[in-house]
């Protein structure tokens, strides 16, 4: 079993920016801050979290034989693993907003960054960056619609405890590692996997239901005219409230 080496640190730029600088040869990191002075989410986006409140953290590790083109499978297995560990101690229904956030109903508890570096066609390394609303209960962010753990169960955590459970986790995800499984735990769990909702677009506001979420992490609409759509991320948006 994977014995993952943890690297704790006051204060940060980024913990992803950490360990890609990391030159130890372990076969897991783990790299966390109590305060990231440049918390990333994906894209442009930032992470809001009070200092000694939450868990920012990033994971070091090497995949074994994935190749470039299925890169996006890690980034299942992270949310996956987020997904599974949450819905274990809360009491209300976890899923995965794509690509890669995690949810309760229309809240956002988590945000997974995932940056690989390729040789050749493989993955030589993989850096997973979590941040997860533990205690916070105050966000001043523009984020619009943040929660913690601690407001949906109404108790603090030991952020500790709730850190070494998600990496077991995840150590388990690694070591029972089968695509397929992978793909269908991902999908099977997707936020807004029934029905028609509202999402934007560069054309506009439509409705539409979710089809699927491609290998290549591709998500996949179909409007009310039956039209399919397909997206990259960042190039819609799902809009929670209409009218």
């Amino acid at each position: 079993m994977l014995q993952p080496r943890y690297i704790y640190i006051d204060e940060v730029g980024s913990t992803n920016d950490f360990l890609r600088q990391y030159s130890g040869d372990e076969e897991m990191v783990v790299a966390v801050a109590d305060y990231q002075q440049a918390g990333r989410g994906c894209g442009s986006n930032n992470w809001e979290s009070e200092r000694g409140k939450n868990l920012t953290f990033s994971i070091l590790f090497h995949p074994e034989q994935v190749l470039a083109h299925e890169q996006y499978v890690l980034s299942m297995a992270v949310a996956v693993t987020m997904r599974k560990y949450l819905s274990k101690v809360l009491s209300e229904e976890v899923c995965i907003k794509w690509p890669n956030d995690i949810y309760v109903g229309d809240l956002k508890i988590a945000g997974i960054l995932i940056e690989n570096r390729l040789v050749g066609n493989l993955i030589r390394n993989c850096v997973v960056g979590i941040g997860l609303n533990v205690n916070q209960t105050v966000f001043t962010s523009d984020a619009p619609n943040p929660v913690s753990m601690a407001q949906l169960e109404g108790r603090e955590w030991d952020r500790e405890e709730v850190l070494h459970g998600i990496v077991q986790q995840f150590v388990w995800q690694l070591e029972h590692f089968r695509r397929d499984k992978i793909r269908e735990k991902y999908r099977r769990h997707l936020y807004r996997r029934e029905g028609f909702f509202f999402y934007r677009d560069a054309g506009g506001t439509f409705e539409a239901e979710l089809v699927a979420v491609e290998d290549d992490g591709h998500l996949v609409l179909r409007d009310k005219a039956d039209n399919l759509r397909t997206y990259a991320f960042k190039e819609v948006q799902f809009l929670v409230e209409m009218g």
